[in-house]
């Protein structure tokens, strides 16, 4: 049998591997964890070396797990959050951190050193940035490439590879420098649906011209589930496989999740234009595919080919929310380490108070949940999170209290984003999650409740993996193209339905939340 592959999710804290069967079926499953270094409030950064053996460790556990023997796997694919690694011209390491250790080469995806960079980017007006929601996030590769040139030089000069971070693993198991269409459109200013799709004026502008030669940038991007070749002898010996094993251009670990849950929608006769796909965990991505570009102030793309093909990808996001509860709760006097026993004790303590109060369980409680910056759709790296309704009350209850407005002002983010979609006229009325947030059930409540749409939590243990795991699959040649892929491995899901009775009171509270973004503002503009 070599009908299985291997997919590889990097998140921010972890590696996980899986094994699926040519249906789509999770075997097995396994996670190792990462290291995150934070020498500054705004700064995060990863060692490359070490998130590659935290992947070799877990596939070969999750193979162990499956009983699954090296020959039977035909085909791998790697995911990852959109950081950024670099490489010397060696392919050793090279120093992204203000600490000078050398370890410390990848920028994390959530860093924001470079908001003052990613400011100047949208000074510019360069058409690129049509194409990325009319503002450049510092979370993107191009203001944090400025940032390490202006600040650490040395590094620049020693800098020989530029990767994200999806891209970086397919290098180690391979040797291919190709890049995917997915992480160059979304995160490198990469016009995918140009014919010259680097726009080479704009790095000269923002005054790293040699980033495409000193990164050793291809020309043009892969596609998705493209076999680059496979394995190479290290590689395979490293992660328990075979050299016959083929190695698929990989993508983002969101974008990954839209195709596990929403991929099999792009078929024909399907409106795949009414779905969303909404990856919730440390933060939250939403992804909206079209037929045709729909250009979104403050939500990112449209991105032409950046998870499916021929397809055009808006993707919208809040930058801080499973982060955000964790947060609430290292904060408030009455928690605690944010573990998943004490997100289980508030949550029930929460269904018990609102069992006995009702509607007016913490009603005069409201919260902004811009902790972190403002990703959509008001493209603002500098907004700030606002609690309004504050007492001296300092017992656990009041903390179940900001925990569940905090949860509702996460939902009531994703209307936001939603109704700022509508305007260019996209009619979503069906949310598909994944990630950890499937885990909450207040949130899984409030998806549906607050924005009115059908929410389905898919079957798939992880839908993240089975979205590369159709890339893989693409790519070992199992199916045809990604498309049959996704329709061929697609697992479904249960269907929650909004309760039209909450809707009045969700309504006012998003009266609230959007008069709370202009007092922000009327407050941030007196100086």
């Amino acid at each position: 049998m070599t009908e299985l592959v291997v997919a590889v999710d990097v998140g921010t804290g972890s590696a996980r591997a899986g094994v699926l069967d040519r249906g789509g079926r999770l075997l097995a499953r396994a996670e190792q964890p990462i290291a995150i270094n934070r020498p500054r409030h705004d700064h995060a950064e990863h060692d490359s070396e070490e998130i590659w053996r935290a992947v070799c460790t877990s596939v070969r556990a999750a193979l162990a797990k499956a009983s699954a023997a090296p020959e039977d796997v035909s085909g791998i694919s790697f995911d990852a959050t959109c950081s950024l690694v670099v490489r010397g011209k060696d392919g050793g390491r090279v120093s992204v951190s203000t600490s000078g250790e050398q370890r410390w080469d990848t920028i994390v995806w959530l860093d924001h050193r470079a908001v003052a960079e990613a400011e100047e980017c949208t000074a510019t007006g360069h058409k690129v940035l049509d194409f990325i929601g009319g503002v450049m996030s510092p979370e993107m590769e191009t203001p944090k490439l400025m940032w390490l040139k202006r600040n650490l030089p040395q590094s620049w000069d020693r800098a020989g590879y530029f990767f994200d971070l999806a891209d970086f693993l397919t290098w180690k198991a391979s040797g291919s420098l190709e890049r995917s269409q997915c992480t160059l459109t979304c995160k490198w200013t990469y016009l995918a649906h140009e014919k010259e799709s680097w726009q080479r004026d704009f790095f000269e502008t923002v005054g790293i011209p040699d980033m495409l030669s000193r990164g050793n940038l291809p020309e043009k991007a892969s596609p998705i589930g493209q076999s680059v070749s496979r394995l190479g002898n290290e590689a395979a010996s490293q992660l328990g496989l075979t050299t016959d094993c083929h190695v698929g251009i990989g993508l983002i670990d969101a974008h990954a999740g839209a195709l596990g849950v929403i991929g099999a929608f792009a078929s024909a006769g399907q409106d795949i234009e009414r779905h969303l796909g909404l990856i919730g965990g440390t933060s939250t991505c939403t992804m909206a595919l079209s037929r045709g570009p729909r250009p979104v102030p403050g939500v990112w793309g449209p991105y032409f080919g950046a998870v499916l093909p021929e397809l055009w990808l808006n993707e919208g996001g809040q930058s801080a929310t499973g982060a955000l509860l964790d947060h609430i709760i290292r904060w408030h006097g009455a928690g605690g380490e944010p573990n998943a026993a004490e997100h289980k004790k508030i949550v029930e303590r929460i269904q018990a108070l609102r069992g006995e109060e009702g509607d007016r369980f913490a009603e005069r409680l409201y919260v902004l949940p811009d902790f972190n910056g403002n990703r959509s759709p008001l493209a603002d790296p500098r907004a700030t999170g606002v609690i309004s309704g504050l007492t001296l009350d300092a017992s656990f209850d009041s903390l179940c209290q900001l925990y569940w407005r905090t949860c509702v002002g996460i939902a009531l983010g994703v209307r936001h984003i939603l109704d700022a979609q509508a305007k260019q006229g996209y009619a979503i009325d069906t949310l598909h999650v994944t990630g950890g947030h499937t885990k909450n059930p207040l949130l899984m409540e409030l998806y549906a409740d607050a924005t009115g749409c059908t929410v389905i939590e898919p079957a798939a243990e992880d839908a993240v993996l089975l979205g590369t795991g159709m890339v893989a699959a693409t790519a070992a040649g199992l199916y045809p193209d990604l498309p049959a892929a996704c329709a061929g491995m697609q697992q479904g899901g249960k269907a929650r339905q909004p309760d039209t009775a909450r809707r009045a009171a969700y309504d006012r509270d998003y009266r609230i939340f959007l008069q709370m973004h202009e007092d922000r503002k009327a407050l941030d503009d007196i100086r």
